[in-house]
Protein backbone atom coordinates (compact mmCIF):
# COMPACT_ATOMS: atom_id res chain seq x y z
CA UNK A 1 0.00 0.00 0.00
CA UNK A 2 1.35 3.39 -1.00
CA UNK A 3 2.17 5.84 1.82
CA UNK A 4 3.77 9.26 2.06
CA UNK A 5 3.04 12.79 0.85
CA UNK A 6 0.97 11.45 -2.06
CA UNK A 7 -1.54 9.87 0.32
CA UNK A 8 -1.47 12.40 3.17
CA UNK A 9 -4.99 13.64 4.01
CA UNK A 10 -6.37 11.86 0.94
CA UNK A 11 -9.40 10.47 2.76
CA UNK A 12 -9.83 13.57 4.92
CA UNK A 13 -10.14 15.75 1.82
CA UNK A 14 -12.58 13.35 0.20
CA UNK A 15 -14.95 13.41 3.19
CA UNK A 16 -14.54 17.06 4.19
CA UNK A 17 -17.80 18.62 5.36
CA UNK A 18 -19.53 15.29 6.05
CA UNK A 19 -20.67 14.34 9.53
CA UNK A 20 -20.22 10.58 9.17
CA UNK A 21 -19.08 8.01 6.66
CA UNK A 22 -20.85 4.91 5.40
CA UNK A 23 -18.71 2.29 3.67
CA UNK A 24 -20.64 -0.04 1.37
CA UNK A 25 -19.92 -3.12 -0.70
CA UNK A 26 -22.23 -5.31 -2.76
CA UNK A 27 -21.95 -9.08 -2.56
CA UNK A 28 -21.80 -11.04 -5.84
CA UNK A 29 -24.94 -13.10 -6.52
CA UNK A 30 -23.12 -16.41 -6.14
CA UNK A 31 -22.00 -15.48 -2.61
CA UNK A 32 -25.28 -14.16 -1.23
CA UNK A 33 -26.37 -17.52 0.20
CA UNK A 34 -23.05 -18.12 1.96
CA UNK A 35 -22.99 -14.53 3.29
CA UNK A 36 -26.44 -14.98 4.83
CA UNK A 37 -25.34 -18.26 6.40
CA UNK A 38 -22.08 -16.83 7.76
CA UNK A 39 -23.89 -14.18 9.76
CA UNK A 40 -26.94 -16.32 10.58
CA UNK A 41 -29.33 -14.03 8.71
CA UNK A 42 -32.87 -15.34 8.15
CA UNK A 43 -36.41 -14.04 7.75
CA UNK A 44 -36.90 -14.76 11.46
CA UNK A 45 -34.40 -12.12 12.59
CA UNK A 46 -34.69 -9.46 9.91
CA UNK A 47 -36.35 -6.07 9.67
CA UNK A 48 -38.67 -6.14 6.66
CA UNK A 49 -39.40 -3.00 4.71
CA UNK A 50 -40.97 -1.98 1.42
CA UNK A 51 -39.27 0.83 -0.47
CA UNK A 52 -41.01 3.03 -3.04
CA UNK A 53 -39.25 5.54 -5.27
CA UNK A 54 -40.78 8.51 -7.08
CA UNK A 55 -39.38 9.80 -10.35
CA UNK A 56 -40.42 10.67 -13.88
CA UNK A 57 -40.74 7.80 -16.38
CA UNK A 58 -37.40 8.94 -17.86
CA UNK A 59 -35.75 9.11 -14.40
CA UNK A 60 -35.06 12.82 -14.69
CA UNK A 61 -34.62 13.22 -10.93
CA UNK A 62 -32.06 10.43 -10.69
CA UNK A 63 -30.15 11.97 -13.60
CA UNK A 64 -30.05 15.24 -11.65
CA UNK A 65 -28.73 13.50 -8.53
CA UNK A 66 -32.10 13.64 -6.72
CA UNK A 67 -33.73 10.69 -4.96
CA UNK A 68 -37.23 10.82 -3.48
CA UNK A 69 -38.45 7.71 -1.70
CA UNK A 70 -40.74 6.35 1.02
CA UNK A 71 -40.10 3.35 3.28
CA UNK A 72 -42.77 1.25 4.89
CA UNK A 73 -41.13 -0.58 7.76
CA UNK A 74 -43.02 -3.53 9.23
CA UNK A 75 -43.54 -2.98 12.94
CA UNK A 76 -41.78 0.39 12.99
CA UNK A 77 -42.12 4.01 11.91
CA UNK A 78 -42.52 4.74 8.19
CA UNK A 79 -40.65 7.63 6.60
CA UNK A 80 -40.04 9.61 3.43
CA UNK A 81 -36.68 10.94 2.25
CA UNK A 82 -35.37 13.58 -0.12
CA UNK A 83 -31.73 12.95 -0.99
CA UNK A 84 -29.15 14.74 -3.12
CA UNK A 85 -25.99 13.04 -4.32
CA UNK A 86 -23.36 14.29 -4.94
CA UNK A 87 -23.28 17.51 -2.94
CA UNK A 88 -20.75 20.04 -1.78
CA UNK A 89 -21.50 20.39 1.96
CA UNK A 90 -20.46 24.04 1.84
CA UNK A 91 -23.46 24.80 -0.42
CA UNK A 92 -26.03 23.19 1.91
CA UNK A 93 -27.86 25.70 4.08
CA UNK A 94 -27.23 25.44 7.82
CA UNK A 95 -30.94 25.78 8.62
CA UNK A 96 -31.52 22.13 7.72
CA UNK A 97 -29.11 20.82 10.33
CA UNK A 98 -31.56 21.49 13.14
CA UNK A 99 -33.73 18.59 12.00
CA UNK A 100 -33.09 15.25 13.67
CA UNK A 101 -33.16 13.23 10.45
CA UNK A 102 -31.18 15.58 8.26
CA UNK A 103 -27.65 14.41 7.56
CA UNK A 104 -24.65 14.95 5.35
CA UNK A 105 -22.71 11.75 4.85
CA UNK A 106 -19.81 10.47 2.83
CA UNK A 107 -20.72 7.29 0.96
CA UNK A 108 -17.65 5.19 0.25
CA UNK A 109 -17.34 2.10 -1.92
CA UNK A 110 -14.65 0.42 -3.95
CA UNK A 111 -15.45 2.93 -6.69
CA UNK A 112 -14.65 5.98 -4.57
CA UNK A 113 -16.22 8.49 -2.17
CA UNK A 114 -19.25 10.69 -2.84
CA UNK A 115 -21.03 13.01 -0.40
CA UNK A 116 -24.79 13.20 0.00
CA UNK A 117 -27.37 15.29 1.87
CA UNK A 118 -30.65 13.69 2.93
CA UNK A 119 -33.71 14.87 4.82
CA UNK A 120 -36.17 12.30 6.23
CA UNK A 121 -39.46 12.79 8.05
CA UNK A 122 -42.03 10.37 9.53
CA UNK A 123 -45.03 9.29 7.45
CA UNK A 124 -48.43 8.34 8.87
CA UNK A 125 -49.27 4.64 8.90
CA UNK A 126 -51.26 3.57 5.84
CA UNK A 127 -50.46 6.65 3.76
CA UNK A 128 -47.71 5.01 1.67
CA UNK A 129 -50.09 2.20 0.68
CA UNK A 130 -52.78 4.67 -0.36
CA UNK A 131 -50.30 6.67 -2.44
CA UNK A 132 -49.00 3.49 -4.12
CA UNK A 133 -52.60 2.54 -4.96
CA UNK A 134 -53.19 5.94 -6.55
CA UNK A 135 -55.73 6.99 -3.92
CA UNK A 136 -53.59 9.87 -2.60
CA UNK A 137 -51.06 12.18 -4.21
CA UNK A 138 -47.30 11.63 -3.92
CA UNK A 139 -46.86 15.15 -2.51
CA UNK A 140 -48.74 14.11 0.65
CA UNK A 141 -45.76 11.94 1.66
CA UNK A 142 -43.46 14.95 2.02
CA UNK A 143 -43.64 17.79 4.51
CA UNK A 144 -43.45 21.47 3.64
CA UNK A 145 -39.90 21.55 5.01
CA UNK A 146 -38.86 18.67 2.76
CA UNK A 147 -40.42 20.35 -0.27
CA UNK A 148 -38.56 23.57 0.52
CA UNK A 149 -35.31 21.63 0.92
CA UNK A 150 -35.97 19.96 -2.43
CA UNK A 151 -36.67 23.26 -4.18
CA UNK A 152 -33.67 25.08 -2.68
CA UNK A 153 -31.22 22.30 -3.43
CA UNK A 154 -32.60 21.57 -6.91
CA UNK A 155 -32.96 25.30 -7.62
CA UNK A 156 -36.26 24.60 -9.33
CA UNK A 157 -39.79 23.52 -8.52
CA UNK A 158 -40.46 19.79 -8.69
CA UNK A 159 -44.06 19.00 -9.66
CA UNK A 160 -44.96 15.80 -7.82
CA UNK A 161 -47.86 15.27 -10.24
CA UNK A 162 -45.32 14.46 -12.98
CA UNK A 163 -43.75 11.68 -10.92
CA UNK A 164 -44.61 7.99 -11.01
CA UNK A 165 -44.55 5.42 -8.21
CA UNK A 166 -41.67 3.02 -8.88
CA UNK A 167 -41.63 -0.11 -6.77
CA UNK A 168 -41.89 -1.46 -4.27
CA UNK A 169 -38.60 -3.16 -3.60
CA UNK A 170 -38.87 -5.66 -0.76
CA UNK A 171 -35.92 -5.29 1.58
CA UNK A 172 -34.65 -7.38 4.46
CA UNK A 173 -32.30 -5.61 6.83
CA UNK A 174 -30.08 -6.96 9.59
CA UNK A 175 -27.67 -5.37 12.05
CA UNK A 176 -24.94 -7.75 13.19
CA UNK A 177 -21.85 -7.73 15.36
CA UNK A 178 -18.65 -9.41 14.26
CA UNK A 179 -15.64 -9.84 16.58
CA UNK A 180 -13.33 -8.94 13.71
CA UNK A 181 -15.04 -5.61 13.06
CA UNK A 182 -15.18 -2.77 15.62
CA UNK A 183 -18.21 -1.24 13.87
CA UNK A 184 -21.69 -2.84 13.66
CA UNK A 185 -22.35 -4.29 10.23
CA UNK A 186 -25.60 -3.64 8.39
CA UNK A 187 -26.67 -6.15 5.76
CA UNK A 188 -29.49 -5.46 3.32
CA UNK A 189 -31.01 -7.85 0.82
CA UNK A 190 -33.17 -6.15 -1.82
CA UNK A 191 -35.58 -8.13 -3.96
CA UNK A 192 -37.35 -6.84 -7.05
CA UNK A 193 -40.65 -8.30 -8.23
CA UNK A 194 -38.81 -10.17 -11.02
CA UNK A 195 -36.94 -12.11 -8.31
CA UNK A 196 -33.55 -10.47 -8.90
CA UNK A 197 -31.54 -9.93 -5.71
CA UNK A 198 -28.95 -7.40 -4.60
CA UNK A 199 -27.12 -7.71 -1.28
CA UNK A 200 -25.16 -4.91 0.30
CA UNK A 201 -23.10 -4.87 3.49
CA UNK A 202 -22.02 -1.63 5.13
CA UNK A 203 -20.70 0.05 8.24
CA UNK A 204 -21.06 3.59 9.56
CA UNK A 205 -18.30 5.40 11.43
CA UNK A 206 -17.60 8.90 12.76
CA UNK A 207 -15.91 11.07 10.16
CA UNK A 208 -12.71 11.15 12.25
CA UNK A 209 -12.39 7.38 11.72
CA UNK A 210 -12.98 7.54 7.97
CA UNK A 211 -9.54 6.41 6.80
CA UNK A 212 -9.24 3.47 9.18
CA UNK A 213 -12.88 2.48 8.64
CA UNK A 214 -12.52 2.36 4.86
CA UNK A 215 -9.29 0.36 5.00
CA UNK A 216 -10.42 -1.88 7.83
CA UNK A 217 -13.79 -2.83 6.38
CA UNK A 218 -12.39 -3.60 2.94
CA UNK A 219 -9.65 -5.69 4.59
CA UNK A 220 -12.31 -7.60 6.57
CA UNK A 221 -14.26 -8.41 3.40
CA UNK A 222 -11.07 -9.65 1.78
CA UNK A 223 -10.21 -11.72 4.86
CA UNK A 224 -13.57 -13.52 4.92
CA UNK A 225 -13.32 -14.26 1.20
CA UNK A 226 -15.96 -11.85 -0.07
CA UNK A 227 -15.20 -11.39 -3.75
CA UNK A 228 -15.31 -7.97 -5.31
CA UNK A 229 -18.55 -7.54 -7.23
CA UNK A 230 -17.43 -6.60 -10.73
CA UNK A 231 -21.02 -5.63 -11.59
CA UNK A 232 -21.32 -3.45 -8.49
CA UNK A 233 -24.39 -1.28 -8.74
CA UNK A 234 -25.97 1.28 -6.47
CA UNK A 235 -29.17 -0.17 -5.03
CA UNK A 236 -31.23 2.82 -6.13
CA UNK A 237 -30.22 2.70 -9.79
CA UNK A 238 -30.63 -1.08 -9.83
CA UNK A 239 -34.23 -0.69 -8.60
CA UNK A 240 -35.23 2.42 -10.55
CA UNK A 241 -33.86 1.13 -13.84
CA UNK A 242 -36.04 -1.98 -13.64
CA UNK A 243 -39.27 -0.25 -12.62
CA UNK A 244 -38.85 2.58 -15.13
CA UNK A 245 -38.39 0.00 -17.90
CA UNK A 246 -41.53 -1.78 -16.69
CA UNK A 247 -43.43 1.52 -16.80
CA UNK A 248 -42.22 2.16 -20.35
CA UNK A 249 -43.35 -1.31 -21.49
CA UNK A 250 -46.79 -0.75 -19.98
CA UNK A 251 -47.07 2.63 -21.72
CA UNK A 252 -46.03 1.05 -25.02
CA UNK A 253 -48.68 -1.65 -24.66
CA UNK A 254 -51.35 0.95 -23.91
CA UNK A 255 -50.34 2.95 -26.98
CA UNK A 256 -50.42 -0.14 -29.18
CA UNK A 257 -53.80 -1.18 -27.77
CA UNK A 258 -55.15 2.33 -28.34
CA UNK A 259 -54.01 2.31 -31.96
CA UNK A 260 -55.52 -1.14 -32.50
CA UNK A 261 -58.84 -0.05 -31.00
CA UNK A 262 -58.84 3.13 -33.11
CA UNK A 263 -58.18 1.03 -36.21
CA UNK A 264 -61.07 -1.27 -35.44
CA UNK A 265 -63.41 1.69 -34.84
CA UNK A 266 -62.34 3.25 -38.14
CA UNK A 267 -62.92 -0.01 -40.03
CA UNK A 268 -66.32 -0.47 -38.40
CA UNK A 269 -67.33 3.10 -39.29
CA UNK A 270 -66.27 2.62 -42.91
CA UNK A 271 -68.23 -0.63 -43.11
CA UNK A 272 -71.39 0.92 -41.66
CA UNK A 273 -71.34 4.04 -43.86
CA UNK A 274 -72.85 2.48 -47.08
CA UNK A 275 -75.57 0.77 -45.06
CA UNK A 276 -76.41 4.00 -43.30
CA UNK A 277 -76.53 5.91 -46.58
CA UNK A 278 -78.88 3.30 -48.07
CA UNK A 279 -81.14 3.44 -45.02
CA UNK A 280 -81.24 7.24 -45.20
CA UNK A 281 -82.23 7.12 -48.88
CA UNK A 282 -85.05 4.66 -48.26
CA UNK A 283 -86.35 6.74 -45.38
CA UNK A 284 -86.56 9.87 -47.57
CA UNK A 285 -88.53 8.03 -50.28
CA UNK A 286 -86.05 9.04 -52.96
CA UNK A 287 -84.56 6.38 -55.18
CA UNK A 288 -80.89 5.85 -55.28
CA UNK A 289 -78.87 7.67 -57.92
CA UNK A 290 -78.55 4.66 -60.20
CA UNK A 291 -82.26 3.91 -60.08
CA UNK A 292 -83.19 7.52 -60.82
CA UNK A 293 -81.09 7.51 -63.94
CA UNK A 294 -82.64 4.27 -65.19
CA UNK A 295 -86.14 5.45 -64.31
CA UNK A 296 -85.70 8.71 -66.21
CA UNK A 297 -84.41 6.84 -69.23
CA UNK A 298 -87.49 4.57 -69.34
CA UNK A 299 -89.87 7.51 -69.01
CA UNK A 300 -88.18 9.35 -71.84
CA UNK A 301 -88.40 6.19 -74.01
CA UNK A 302 -92.16 5.85 -73.47
CA UNK A 303 -92.64 9.52 -74.37
CA UNK A 304 -90.80 8.95 -77.63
Amino acid sequence: MERGEATKDKVAKAVAGAEAIEIKATIPDRQIKSALARFGLTRNNDEERFIYFFDTPDLDLLAAGIITRARRVIGDEHDSTVKFRPVDPATVGKQWRKYRDFKIEADASEKGVVKSASFSMPVASGLIKRVAAGKRGIAELFTGEQEEFLMRMAKRHIDFKTLAVLGPVTAQRWRVEDPACPWPITAELWRREDGDLLMEVSIKAPIQQAAVAVGGFMALLAEVGAERDKDEQAKTRWALGYYAAKLARAASRRTAAGKQAAGKRSAATTKRRPALEGAATQASGKPAAGKTARGTSKTASRRR
